[in-house]
């Protein structure tokens, strides 16, 4: 009866534009039983968003001021610490969680990065997250399930050897460990490739179904196939092709979310919108003719590139696409990683920045999510996060089905 009320708890709840925080049905979830977490590099909190209701924080971490900010503004802050992870101990950890969730710094593991991977100071932040990871496990408080968030570029910094000693760390701690690869696109109108490692505890038997003994297409894309080619024969024995199901298919697209009237962003004037258009190449120019021919408003998403010229020179090019979902978002470090939105209907062209109401949606937050008021600091924040449906689509495909099959549900009090 607890599971289905909880069930039901999310199912009213999943959204629908009310689960950013807990509000509404909040009575029906105390003193319940409940699966818990900690959260690491919390962000604004999407991983939260994503558990749900059924969830617990124990512990949300981030050393950003302002990204803990909007965290507490939306979650509350029980649970919140604002700490650089070298400085926490197990001490600092409260209880023993079901699931501990990293999504640790990306810069240094990127493929557009330094290169620096697990030895660059930001990526390198892994280092002291995993030292808290092996410390729970020598305190017996070693969380069933641990998941870690990244780029793809993981797979191939240092040549593999990285991915392997992130999988390495995970068998040598007493787990098991596999890996998928999920594009965004499938649940929301965002093309937007991340890397998910999540491994279980030895000793905890999964439920029929949740992992297969080849890898698949959907989940296991090549770059993934060829980085396990080159893990350890010990990692290898212990590994895991996870095999959620197939998603439903997703039925938004960009043009639905998009704000006629944004507060945060204006549209850029004729010369803006002229001088964008002389940034594209006449492949970019073609797609934009063929919009204005086809009868109805149609929105692009555009970015600017630097791509060499017929010359071999170095040049700014804006490149847009019309297939109705946006470009990766990225997080504001100059004037090319801010996606352009580009809005025909037949002859009339317009342009402007993604709003940061726009930005949130594509990461499939709830229209009550609380941002920053400071544009930059919206579109960081969504730029650095994780895709919330992507989050609950393995909450409820595979954390939840290990943990319940388990018997490892906590008693929470409110």
């Amino acid at each position: 009866m607890i599971r289905v009320r909880i069930a039901l708890a999310r199912r009213r709840h999943q959204w629908d534009g009310t689960n950013s925080g807990l509000t509404g049905h909040d009575e029906i979830l105390r003193d319940m039983e409940m699966f818990t977490f900690y959260e690491f590099f919390a962000g604004g909190g999407m991983v939260r968003a994503g558990l749900g209701d059924g969830w617990r924080c124990l512990l949300a971490n981030d050393f950003d001021h302002k990204k803990s900010r909007v965290y507490g503004d939306n979650w509350g802050e029980a649970g919140l610490m604002e700490s650089d992870v070298r400085k926490l101990t197990v001490t600092d950890l409260p209880g023993q969680a079901n699931l501990a969730w990293a999504s640790f710094p990306c810069q240094d593991l990127s493929l557009a990065g330094s290169g620096a991977g697990l030895k660059g100071d930001r990526s390198g932040t892994f280092r002291p997250f995993w030292k808290l990871m092996k410390g729970l496990v020598r305190n017996d408080r070693a969380p069933h399930i641990i998941a870690l968030e990244n780029v793809c570029g993981t797979l191939t910094s240092h040549g593999g050897r990285d991915f392997g000693t992130i999988c390495f760390g995970f068998v040598e701690a007493g787990y098991r460990v596999g890996a998928l690869v999920v594009d965004a696109a499938l649940f929301v109108p965002q093309s937007r490739q991340r890397l998910f490692i999540v491994g279980v505890r030895q000793g905890i038997e999964l439920p029929p179904g949740l992992s297969v003994p080849e890898p698949t297409t959907l989940w296991h894309n090549a770059a993934l196939r060829r980085a396990y080619g080159k893990l350890s024969g010990l990692v290898k024995s212990d590994w895991i092709w996870w095999n959620p199901p197939t998603p439903e298919r997703r039925r938004s697209s960009l043009s639905d979310l998009i704000e006629e009237s944004p507060t945060d962003v204006s549209w850029f004037t004729a010369e803006e919108t002229a001088r964008l258009l002389s940034q594209m190449s006449d492949v970019n120019l073609a797609k934009i003719e063929k919009a204005k021919l086809i009868g109805r408003p149609m929105v692009g998403g555009v970015y600017k590139r630097t791509r060499k010229d017929e010359y071999g020179r170095k040049v700014q090019r804006a490149e847009v696409r019309f297939d109705d979902v946006a470009g990766c978002l990225r997080t504001p470090a100059g004037g090319s990683s801010r996606q352009v939105l580009v809005k025909i209907d037949g002859d009339d062209v317009r342009a402007r920045l993604l709003s940061g109401r726009e930005a949130a949606r594509l990461m499939g937050l709830p229209e009550t999510y609380k941002l920053p008021t400071n544009y930059n600091e919206s579109y960081h924040l969504t730029g650095d996060g994780v895709v919330v449906p992507v989050v609950r689509h393995l909450a409820e495909h595979l954390f939840e089905p290990i943990l319940t099959n388990a018997g490892v549900l906590t008693m929470v009090a409110a």
